[in-house]
């Protein structure tokens, strides 16, 4: 096995320097601000818990916020809890939802709740105090057309106070929300526990 040649560290450093200088530049340019349209979906774990972080910070910086849960609500999330116990002066949390669609077999139950979160959530993103208003699983009630991708899309559009940042999260983000979205990322699932027998565990999955 060969050895690894050694670090040169004026190369190194100059190198650095190099980019750093090419960085700033780029960074320069960047002096826009706007309330972004953020959506996070795909197979792999963590969309809700990386919005959930957003939500967190801005918490942090003394931002108002709000949340409001499409699918989950019949259970009890840490997040959820630490909201409502620690941060409800700064953060709304409006669990909505009554479990996923093959635990409550009722479709026109379903569309009703998610029609009842997503007036919610407008009323939420017109005030304009609300910095971030976080639509977890919105996604999965857009799939299954419990609401209409063009009333939602029109009104993020339309009515979205510039500054209020929103986040959507879910799997099988429809293509229309995608197209207005300022920052999209899909989860891609490598490996999950689940496959290999462990049921989801407190802390990581709720």
């Amino acid at each position: 096995m060969s050895e690894k040649p050694p670090v040169d560290d004026e190369r190194h450093a100059a190198k650095m320097a190099k980019k750093k200088a090419a960085r700033d530049k780029i960074m320069a340019t960047k002096t826009d601000e706007k309330g972004l349209i953020v959506v996070h979906t795909g197979k792999g774990k963590g969309k809700s818990t990386a919005a959930f972080g957003m939500i967190f910070r801005c918490i942090a910086h003394g931002m108002p916020c709000a949340v409001v849960q499409f699918i989950k609500g019949g259970m009890a999330t840490g997040e959820r809890s630490l909201i409502q116990d620690r941060f409800s002066d700064l953060c709304e949390f409006h669990a909505m939802g009554e479990g996923f669609t093959w635990e409550t077999q009722d479709r026109a139950r379903d569309i009703e709740m998610a029609q009842a979160a997503w007036e919610k959530a407008r009323e939420l993103i017109r005030d304009p105090k609300h910095r971030m208003v976080l639509l977890d699983e919105i996604n999965i009630a857009l799939r299954y057309d419990y609401l209409d991708i063009d009333e939602v899309v029109t009104f993020l559009v339309e009515e979205k106070p510039a500054m209020t940042h929103v986040v959507l999260t879910g799997r099988n983000a429809k293509d229309e929300l995608l197209e207005i979205a300022d920052l999209a990322t899909e989860m891609e699932l490598l490996k999950h526990p689940f496959r290999s027998g462990v049921k989801a565990q407190i802390g990581v999955e709720f």
